[in-house]
């Protein structure tokens, strides 16, 4: 359960750092886009040196993880492990929670690759040495 926590941390810190990198308007909705983010240079400066880097290592453990083999906890391989042990044991609705799991966790790649090209946007766009 601790790990769960501990991920769905990390997925906040990353969807948090991303709101205040590039704020993103829904194009369905009918209210007026919301003002642009505007940041000083030194606050640009801080989220190139500490926030980027710190997060792009967040986005990359997580993956690391998710795509881990059986013995890495927390590894969609190891949650389908689990749920195919319990499964032979007779405990299909554990199986099922642990099947579950580990879909929604592999669905997860797609959304830390994205966090990812977002931060790699903001970098190239901002945290390009002054010429």
């Amino acid at each position: 359960m601790r790990g769960t926590r501990r991920l769905a941390l990390a997925g906040c810190g990353i969807a948090a750092g991303l709101l205040v990198a590039a704020p993103i308007a829904s194009a369905d909705t009918q209210a007026p886009a919301p003002a642009p983010v505007t940041l000083s240079p030194q606050e640009v400066q801080q989220m190139c040196t500490a926030w980027v880097p710190k997060l792009h290592k967040q986005a990359q453990n997580l993956t690391n993880r998710i795509n881990g083999g059986p013995e890495v906890s927390g590894s969609v391989a190891n949650l389908k492990a689990r749920a195919n042990d319990a499964r032979t044991k007779g405990h299909t609705a554990q199986a099922d929670r642990l099947q579950k799991r580990a879909d929604k966790r592999q669905s997860r790649i797609g959304e830390l690759a994205d966090a990812t090209k977002q931060l790699d946007a903001f970098t190239a766009a901002h945290c390009q040495a002054p010429k």
